[in-house]
């Protein structure tokens, strides 16, 4: 295992005043060190760069992390310690700014374990893994959004409009959306995904960025 999680950023033109923080998918259970080029790694880099063009000359940076090991790992949830050791480097590199956090599967998953933490505005889960009787961190105002592929063999899309259905009660401002046929893995329509995705994160940092540009 390596010492602590790596993070691929993408910079803000000028002064940074907001990151995304990506966080991709895994395994139920692997202690094998995480490699740039695992396939989970490499699906959200397309993400990352169409995110980037939307919001970097406004001043939003983009994080891509990359966990220790593969694993989620039952109650060690390795990669929530991952994702909230991206949430300090943040604070001492730009102090108190805005986070939206993007996860896909275990990434989603991570991404609403660590969306209590007070810098984050916002949350994607792609397909996110949500398994019954998980604990569930008040959201509050965090904006939140689910994209689920109504086909997913993965992961559980009932799971994702449940969810969203639970948190709305509780008054977050959550939207869930339905791929009508897709996977899990994204591959169709897959500029649909990074649009859905590049909007919500700029509604999220609000006027500080234009969304259509």
């Amino acid at each position: 295992m390596t010492a602590e999680p790596t993070v691929r950023i993408t910079r803000a033109r000028g002064e940074t005043i907001g990151v995304v923080l990506l966080l991709h998918g895994g395994k139920a259970e692997s202690r094998e060190p995480s490699s740039p080029w695992h396939t989970s790694v490499l699906r959200l880099r397309p993400f990352a760069r169409a995110i980037a063009r939307k919001v970097r000359r406004d001043g939003v940076a983009v994080w891509s992390l990359r966990y220790r090991v593969r694993g989620w790992n039952g109650a060690e949830a390795s990669p929530v310690a991952d994702a909230r050791w991206a949430l300090d480097r943040i604070r001492e590199e730009h102090g108190d700014v805005p986070v939206v956090l993007v996860g896909h599967s275990m990434g989603g998953r991570t991404a609403l374990q660590v969306a209590d933490d007070p810098a984050v505005v916002g949350v994607v889960g792609l397909a996110p893994w949500l398994p019954a009787g998980e604990r569930r961190p008040a959201l509050g105002s965090t904006r939140l959004l689910i994209v689920h592929g109504t086909a997913d063999k993965w992961t559980d899309p009932r799971a994702s409009e449940a969810y969203v259905e639970a948190v709305r009660a509780e008054g977050v401002p959550a939207t869930y959306v339905p791929m009508r046929g897709h996977g899990h893995f994204m591959l169709r329509r897959a500029g649909e995904w990074k649009r859905l995705t590049s909007e919500f994160v700029c509604l999220c940092f609000n006027e500080r960025v234009k969304p259509n540009r």
